[in-house]
């Protein structure tokens, strides 16, 4: 049969009060037009939802029943009307940001003028770190990460995608070889960054190797400039060596163990609804940022981010 809806609210409200007055003032109804749909809803059904003396209300076993199974009910149609309301609403307020120092740099931070012209009404706090923020504890609603993301309960949203790969000045590879395998990495002298866990694809499966050498940076700027100065092997984001690479300052190797492409999420905190501002910005990162020359020209490194 059809659902009946007439005094539904009134009942939640009296069962969640406790009173019929209560529940009268907060629905901003009389007291007698809510003793009058509660009453309409009981014959329906045919049960008393209520035990009613002149002290109290209580809800008898089957209202008890009747008011946890609709109580959710109520509260999903609740939630859906917000999101219809504030789906039509405009984006406003300030939008808390946090990405990776270079990748915010070159990717992030050219999007926040057409972004604000666009939204006017929204305002953009951007915070340029490699350590992880937790987004909770700051009040951040949309982190840029990069690489695998670990089990938790954030959202994510895949915005593109980046390679990794190794390379050297060709001055280094004069002097000390090109190496041929991954293993011949340990008679090299490696770049590292905040993690000395370098990985590789060999036969399908993705493999990781420690590495180790004389400079040891979070920083992947400092690190191509030692790369470039043939200080050692570096792997770095392509978006750091792109340049370098296309006018011989530095020589990729082992691009037959390239390890696929890595995701590059916008990470936000799981809720019943978006808020409009939050979803305009991701909606414009989405479109906007370049996958495409994100996928053909990055090779990343883990520790530089």
């Amino acid at each position: 049969m059809a659902p009946h809806w007439e005094g539904l609210n009134e009942f939640l409200s009296v069962a969640e009060h406790g009173s019929f007055t209560q529940a009268a003032n907060k629905l901003d109804i009389t007291v007698v037009s809510v003793s009058r749909r509660v009453a309409s809803l009981e014959a329906y059904l045919g049960v008393k939802l209520f035990h009613r003396t002149t002290r109290k209300v209580s809800l008898t076993d089957e209202g008890e029943l009747y008011y946890q199974r609709c109580r959710p009910l109520l509260a999903a149609l609740v939630d859906a009307e917000q999101t219809i309301t504030q789906s039509q609403a405009l984006p406003s307020g300030l939008v808390r940001v946090t990405a990776p120092v270079n990748f915010g740099e070159q990717y992030i931070a050219p999007l926040l003028a057409p972004f604000l012209t666009a939204y006017p009404q929204v305002s953009i706090d951007l915070h340029l770190t490699n350590r992880r923020v937790d987004l909770t504890d700051t009040g951040t609603d949309v982190a840029i990460r990069i690489g695998h993301l670990p089990d938790s309960s954030l959202k994510a949203k895949r915005l593109g995608s980046r390679q990794l790969t190794i390379c050297a000045s060709p001055g280094y590879l004069a002097t000390h070889g090109s190496p041929d395998s991954p293993s011949a990495l340990s008679r090299h002298t490696c770049l590292v960054g905040s993690n000395e866990h370098w990985h590789y694809q060999s036969s399908g499966k993705i493999r990781t190797l420690t590495v180790s050498g004389k400079l040891r940076c979070n920083s992947g700027v400092a690190l191509l400039d030692a790369a470039k100065h043939g200080l050692g092997l570096a792997q770095l984001p392509h978006y750091y060596v792109q340049a370098a690479l296309a006018n011989g300052e530095l020589v990729e190797v082992l691009t037959d163990y390239r390890v696929d492409d890595e995701g590059i999420w916008a990470l936000y905190p799981s809720g019943r609804q978006l808020q409009p501002k939050v979803a305009a910005w991701l909606e414009f990162l989405a479109d906007h940022l370049p996958d495409q020359q994100l996928r053909t020209s990055t090779s990343a490194s883990m520790g530089a981010r």
